[in-house]
């Protein structure tokens, strides 16, 4: 199953840590990140980005799931 990565543009505060963390999967545009692509293969660090994003703006979505960020 393939995963889908979010950013909410509106929370998105441009800190760049998701970019920093998984670069092939992020990328900064101006001020905001973007996700570079509609599915992904599962990827332990697109998670710990989400987990990360001082923001909260990153979901991980796996089917109807959200998977990302982690909740303790």
């Amino acid at each position: 199953m393939t995963w889908n990565v979010r950013v909410d543009a509106q929370l998105c505060q441009g800190s760049g840590m998701c970019a920093g963390t998984v670069p092939e999967v992020f990328a900064l545009d101006g001020e905001r990140a973007r996700a570079r692509t509609e599915g992904i293969e599962p990827d332990e660090r697109v998670l710990d980005a989400a987990d990360i994003c001082p923001a909260l703006a990153i979901t991980v979505h796996e089917g109807a799931s959200v998977i990302g960020p982690r909740r303790d």
